[in-house]
């Protein structure tokens, strides 16, 4: 685990807000999103939900640069190390995507199934999937292990809290996959919070986010296709 001292906040009001969007936000915007659209029927209400789960992560981003007056190294993004990040990206994504398939594997033969509960016959485009993807390692890694991670260590001055608590809220926003999906989602994102202690890069995390659930859900779909 990388020791580093927590980072002081000078504007707690703000960070506040920031947690409040980081671990509550997402599934409360998509909550109401469905609400109001209905269950998904088109590409377009797809993309429409994943714009407006970017917007969040926008202002977030607002949130540390301008109220908190924070660099966005304060929640791991490190840009000039772009090309190792990626490359830490890959080679986590490769062990992530072995551990999923593994999940995939063994959790029905314990009667835990990966799935939506609310499964409907519309499929959207791949390129709407590609979309979501992104949306999904971007968004999440940045929501519940870059800013969630390092204020709740600032505030709590408790690793295991600022661990914990946005894994159980990761977990639990993946309650729509079933008991299953919930307990794959704890696994997996405990290895990517571990990752994300050991080098505080959350650009790699996003990278290997993104690349697992892209081989799953786009890659795989266009190879059986071609």
């Amino acid at each position: 685990m990388a020791a580093r001292d927590p980072i002081p906040l000078t504007q707690p009001m703000a960070t506040y807000c920031g947690l409040a969007i980081s671990l509550l936000g997402a599934p409360a915007f998509v909550a109401i999103f469905r609400l109001l659209t209905g269950e998904s029927h088109s590409d377009l209400q797809v993309v429409g939900r994943d714009v407006g789960l970017f917007s969040l992560a926008a202002l977030l981003l607002w949130i540390v640069k301008t109220q908190e007056q924070l660099p966005l190294t304060s929640i791991g993004a490190h840009i000039d190390r772009l090309a190792r990040s990626l490359l830490r990206g890959f080679v986590l994504g490769m062990g992530l995507l072995v551990v999923t398939v593994g999940l995939y594997l063994l959790l029905p033969k314990v009667g835990l199934h990966i799935g939506d509960s609310a499964r409907n016959a519309f499929q959207p485009a791949l390129w709407v999937v590609a979309l979501a993807v992104l949306r999904a390692g971007v968004v999440e890694e940045l929501f519940y292990r870059g800013f969630a991670i390092e204020r709740l260590k600032s505030l709590s001055r408790n690793s295991w809290v600022a661990s914990l608590v946005p894994l159980v809220a990761f977990a639990a926003a993946h309650y729509r996959q079933g008991l299953g999906g919930i307990v794959s989602a704890a696994i997996l994102g405990g290895l990517l919070t571990i990752f994300y202690l050991k080098f505080r890069d959350l650009v790699a995390n996003m990278a290997a986010h993104c690349f697992v659930d892209f081989v799953l859900n786009v890659g795989i779909p266009l190879v059986s296709r071609a």
